[in-house]
């Protein structure tokens, strides 16, 4: 399967002529990936759980955190780590205190460990 262009931000105040590169050694989210993300940020938010986002780009990882409040610490952190692909897989779910809720090679497997409407309850 071939991977789609990663999507490039550009910052409000610059100017379409002089759009920044992405630099390759930048982890950035593909646009399937992206959209996997939104879906389920786009449901939280409609639900009230969620409020606010913020997307990092960095040189061994990319994040998209989530948050509640914007004035407050990120609820949940969605992390892609290509250097741990064939390890313990690319991607993973941090929580705010720093513990690994979920982690594996699958997006959408990983993205369930948060995912409300995922979770069913079981009577006994």
């Amino acid at each position: 399967m071939i991977d789609p262009e990663p999507i490039r931000l550009i910052p409000r105040h610059a100017s379409s002529a002089a759009a920044p590169e992405v630099s390759s050694s930048q982890v950035t989210f593909n646009r399937q990936e992206l959209n996997e993300i939104l879906n389920l940020y786009g449901r939280m938010v409609s639900a009230g759980e969620w409020r606010d986002y913020a997307i990092d780009f960095l040189k061994d990882r990319a994040v998209f955190s989530v948050f509640r409040r914007a004035g407050e610490l990120a609820l949940y952190r969605i992390e892609k780590t290509p250097r741990l692909a064939r390890k313990q897989g690319e991607y993973a779910v941090v929580a705010t205190t720093g513990l690994i809720l979920k982690r594996g090679p699958e997006l959408k497997r990983v993205l369930a460990a948060i995912d409300r409407g995922s979770l069913r309850l079981v009577s006994s």
